[in-house]
């Protein structure tokens, strides 16, 4: 063994942890920003890479989780503006033929299309606010903006599903903001 190599592959203390209780989440968002689950776990691998070597910077309670969030939507919107990223983008297939006993998948079906459609940034405060119940400061933070930002892109975003047919339905139905 080199000397040195052992003590820069260590563990660091609670990363384990906290990709044990993290991982779900992380995923999901990831799914959320990207829409592909390959991509998604692609990108909750490359942020936690990231985190692992600032492992030990991350100090206050919440500092691994904002940390691993704004590496992963710095890492979607930079894999997002490449003119060519390896994938050729193809319509979802058209579900409604099969019969289906799940309705959340046609509702999952909309979602996905709709949120696939929103520019990257709209897309990411979505995720951030509503999905994983960020405040508008948390948001902006993770984003790298200000709040009157997250305000905007949200809002824009919300108008957006509101018009969308798949999801008419359940947007008027509570979510307003």
């Amino acid at each position: 063994m080199i000397a040195g190599r052992a003590d820069a592959a260590a563990e660091p203390t609670g990363f384990r942890e906290f990709v044990e209780i993290q991982s779900r989440s992380l995923l999901r968002a990831a799914w959320l920003l990207t829409g592909d689950w390959g991509s998604a776990e692609d990108l909750v691998q490359t942020a936690l890479v990231v985190a692992w070597s600032h492992w030990s910077t991350l100090t206050r309670p919440d500092a691994p989780q904002l940390y691993v969030r704004r590496v992963m939507l710095r890492t979607f919107l930079r894999w997002r503006s490449r003119r060519w990223n390896g994938e050729i983008v193809t319509e979802l297939p058209d579900l409604s033929d099969g019969h289906d006993p799940i309705d959340a998948v046609e509702l999952r079906q909309s979602v996905h299309v709709v949120l696939a459609a929103l520019p990257p940034r709209q897309r990411a405060v979505v995720v951030l606010r509503y999905f994983l119940d960020l405040t508008e400061t948390q948001t902006a933070d993770v984003v790298g903006c200000s709040v009157g930002s997250v305000k905007k892109h949200a809002a824009r975003a919300l108008a957006t599903l509101r018009q969308s047919p798949g999801l008419a339905e359940i947007m008027s139905g509570g979510v307003t903001s």
